[in-house]
């Protein structure tokens, strides 16, 4: 009887399921994709999981039976309770299945993959976990104590998606995705006119894949290998130890016409860096991923959504199972990339029915992707409902498992997992377009003057979430190594190697790859540098160089100053003195060869092409928070040219005698748009990460005849417009458009010197095929274009695939012209300078990147002006190489 009643309160369980999904039907018009969704769970490998759920239906229902009995017998059962977690977001896995083998005592988890399991028996010590999309895992446990505290991880199956027969009509999980995509307007968050959200956001980089052994055997690390103590307990087949963690709380707001953000980071917890500039990227708005958006990016590479506009185009699809939350039927639906070659993700998504809105997506790289330095990264969202009908993001993950190029799996690494939730949501409020709105706020992300100063106290009752004990144990770990003194001085060796500078007390010494040279003028250079920190002046930089030529036995120095009146927005001012000989090749160059290795790489064929110069500067720059800038310089500059640079018949003072040197004193202003430019700060100086629009810059200046010594007058405009183009499926695009007039009859050294490249080593920002001082203008234009393909056919050729080798193709090019006044001051004067009156110069390149993920190869041809007939070969063509680490 007993049976018989348990069989049919399944029956209408399942009847009643059904005839709610008719009604939901009915009232949906989607009729002929629910009915082809039950013929795919009718499937034999989905109706066996929905065997093992009628199993835990009768546990259950036992379950229930059994708290009929006395409180007493209660007493004597077994409490099992835990948690189980996707192997790669650490995130809880909802409706997994626990199972004792061979009986009928199972469990299904909470949404949150949580349990709690008052068991009627327990048949045996093991268990199966499972679900849907993962390995099945099988464990022994300890069944000897009253209370039983688990916890699992579960990797995903090799074989997501299995092959199917697809009849006649469209495939319902095609259709379930398009009806997602058309509902993505309702359903993105950012269709409303603006909102608000407290966001907690927590960084953690653990070390894996290595013993303690391996540690000790590292030279210098011997000291600290008590920081092994930490390693976590709860995964014992792949420990990590816990090293860096960082909580930021924040305020951030949203406008969505005009788009708008800003965001007050309130607390800010970040052991062993203290810099604001991290702080700010610490919190949400350098980190927001849109899953609605048609592309996601990672690490810099555009990735397609897997409910992007075309998705059906890029990926397969399963409908694998169905359950109930939040009032909403969720339909889980599992993908993967219809093509390895394409930057796609494999994952599974649960759908909130009738809405058509994401209500969780777990996303993985596919492990095809062309990625560096990275064995995985997942990434996980959850969304709940907020109000009627919009379901809102409150969690999302990013793990990124990091390696050595080529390390593999086995090799010693890092994971860094960022995890961020999101509370106290307000939509369409007036408070928040006030706010937004609010000029005296001129930056988009404030740091709060207390924000790195608040309490334990505070944190324990302001975090999102407790920290677990891994976590715990991080603060502990560093506040133990920073009181080390061995610990500092190893860290500041491993600075020295990568920054090339070291700090003795409020001094630092360096770089020292500058320590020596050598040139036919000097012959062996040796250069001592050095400069102040802030434990000095915080907001003032002095350096120099004191550098002497064996060969010459001549010293050349440099003194600098920088004082940054403010830093945000940035206003500074800077002063330097340099009598050295001049390697600088043009103002939008950034080459630098005053090293040991440039002499390496150099072309032997040509002449070195140098002078000595006095260099006296001054500027004062000022930023504002739109992006605008400018600069005001004055510049007294002393030219003096070596063989095989002239200077007979072209160089003459202010009463027309020639001299052998160049006297010039200039002013000029220098106006500069870089929209929403982001920068990464150090000390004193940033590095720009660059803007999602185009930067401009504008620049003009006078020469002063007869001003500090200046025996020429002219007037110089300059313009220069610059931009990355991220365009998915077809890479990235950097383009720089520059345009030139110089007003008057000028010496060389004062006319536009095209920036050439003597040097085999590969640089973006000079004329590879064109030799340093070949072709001068005094009206010029041109651009410099590069299209970094990606995996292009490369990944289509197996071989070539695995080892993620890249494409680009590069095409540079100039147009300009001399004035008769200057053909006939500069040209035929002892040197073969050229212009490009008659012919532009071009020069197109092609290679391949991503060697080994460090090293690239570019083949250059040099296609204009047409080459003499007895030209050799090398000034047409020529094969340079460069160094880089990137993802």
């Amino acid at each position: 009887m007993r049976r018989f009643l348990l069989l049919l309160s399944l029956l209408l369980l399942i009847f009643f399921r059904h005839t709610t999904a008719f009604a939901q039907r009915k009232n949906t018009g989607l009729k002929s994709l629910d009915e082809q969704a039950a013929e795919i769970l009718a499937r034999p490998e989905i109706k066996a999981e929905r065997e093992r759920l009628r199993l835990f239906t009768d546990s259950l229902l036992r379950r229930n039976e059994h708290s009929d009995s006395s409180i007493a017998a209660a007493k004597h059962l077994k409490h099992i309770k835990g948690i189980i977690r996707d192997f790669n977001t650490g995130e809880g896995i909802p409706f997994a299945q626990l199972l004792f083998p061979h009986s009928a005592e199972g469990i299904a988890t909470e949404l949150n993959g949580s349990f709690d399991w008052l068991p009627a028996s327990i048949p045996n010590d093991s268990l199966r976990i499972s679900a849907l999309g993962y390995k099945t895992l099988f464990r022994r446990i300890d069944t000897s104590g009253e209370e039983i505290i688990l916890s699992f991880e579960l990797s995903r199956s090799d074989n997501l998606l299995r092959e199917v027969i697809i009849r006649p009509g469209e495939d319902p999980a095609i259709a379930l995705v398009k009806k997602v995509i058309r509902s993505k307007p309702q359903n993105n968050p950012d269709k409303y006119i603006n909102y608000k959200y407290e966001l907690y956001n927590k960084l953690e980089l653990d070390l894996v894949r290595m013993t303690r052994e391996q540690f000790q055997k590292i030279p210098m690390m011997k000291p600290f290998a008590f920081i092994f103590n930490n390693v976590d307990s709860f995964s014992e087949e792949t420990p990590f130890l816990p090293l860096f963690l960082t909580e930021t709380l924040s305020d951030y707001y949203f406008q969505r016409n005009p788009k708008k953000n800003k965001e007050i980071v309130k607390a800010s917890e970040v052991k062993g860096v203290n810099n604001e500039s991290v702080t700010q990227f610490l919190g949400g708005m350098y980190q927001q991923i849109n899953l609605y958006n048609n592309f996601i990016d990672v690490f810099g590479r555009q990735f397609v959504s897997p409910v992007n506009n075309n998705a059906p185009f890029y990926y397969r699809y399963q409908i694998r199972d169905t359950q109930y939350a939040y009032g909403y039927r969720l339909i889980l639906v599992q993908f993967e990339p219809r093509r390895d070659a394409e930057n796609c993700f494999v994952g599974d998504m649960w759908i909130a029915d009738s809405v058509y809105a994401l209500q969780r997506v777990s996303l993985d790289v596919s492990k095809n992707a062309n990625l560096n330095l990275v064995n995985r990264v997942s990434l996980y969202q959850e969304f709940a409902p907020v109000g009627d009908t919009l379901w809102f993001n409150v969690k999302d993950k990013f793990i990124a498992d990091f390696t050595v190029p080529y390390g593999g799996k086995k090799m010693p690494g890092f994971i860094g997992r960022k995890t961020t939730s999101y509370k106290n949501i307000l939509l369409n409020d007036s408070s928040v377009a006030e706010f937004v709105n609010d000029k005296k706020l001129k930056q988009d992300v404030i740091v709060l003057e207390d924000a790195r100063e608040k309490s334990a106290q505070y944190w324990a009752s302001a975090r999102h979430d407790s920290l677990d004990k891994n976590e715990k144990a991080i603060y502990a770990t560093i506040d133990t190594l920073n009181a080390m003194p061995i610990f500092n001085r190893t860290k500041n060796f491993i600075l020295f190697l990568t920054k090339g500078t070291q700090n003795f007390g409020p001094f630092e010494f360096g770089p020292y790859w500058s320590v020596y040279n050598n040139n036919p003028i000097e012959g062996n250079r040796f250069r001592f540098s050095m400069g102040t920190n802030p434990k000095l002046f915080r907001d003032i930089y002095l350096n120099g160089y004191l550098a002497y030529g064996t060969a010459d036995k001549r010293f050349k120095y440099k003194l600098a100053g920088l004082w940054l009146i403010n830093r945000h927005p940035r206003e500074r001012l800077y002063v330097s003195y340099t009598s050295d000989l001049d390697r600088s090749i043009s103002y939008y160059s950034e080459a630098a060869t005053d090293n040991f290795l440039s002499n390496m790489l150099r072309k032997r064929y040509l002449p070195f092409k140098l002078a000595f110069v006095k260099d006296l500067r001054a500027e004062y720059y000022k930023e504002y928070f739109n992006g605008f800038s400018h600069e005001l310089s004055l510049l007294r500059k002393d030219f003096n040219p070596y063989d095989p640079l002239p200077s007979a018949g072209i160089f003459q003072d202010n009463n027309g005698q020639t001299i052998d040197h160049v006297t010039n004193t200039e002013v000029g202003i220098r106006l500069r748009f870089a929209y929403k430019e982001k920068f990464l700060e150090g000390d004193y100086y940033r590095l720009s990460l660059g803007s999602k629009y185009p930067i401009v810059s504008l620049r003009y200046a006078v020469g002063l005849k007869g001003v500090l010594g200046s025996d020429y007058g002219y007037h110089k405009l300059t313009m220069n417009v610059s931009d990355i183009l991220h365009l998915p499926h077809l890479g990235t695009i950097s383009y720089n458009f520059f345009a030139g007039k110089h007003f008057g009859v000028l010496p060389y050294p004062l006319l536009e010197v095209h920036p050439g490249n003597d040097y085999y080593y590969y640089s973006p920002y000079a004329f590879s095929m064109m030799n340093r001082f070949e072709f001068l203008s005094d009206t010029y234009a041109g651009f410099m274009f590069e299209h970094n393909i990606g995996s292009g056919l490369f990944g289509y050729v197996p071989l070539l695939k695995r080892v993620k080798l890249r494409q680009f193709w590069t095409l540079k090019s100039a147009i300009g012209s001399l004035s008769p006044e200057n053909k006939a001051l500069n040209l035929n004067k002892g040197f073969e300078f050229k212009t490009l009156q008659s012919s532009p110069y071009v020069e197109i390149g092609t290679g391949v990147d991503n060697i080994f993920q460090l090293f690239r190869i570019d083949f250059v041809w040099r296609v204009a002006p047409h080459p003499l007939a007895n030209e050799p070969l090398e000034n047409r063509f020529g094969i340079f190489g460069s160094f880089r680490v990137g993802f």
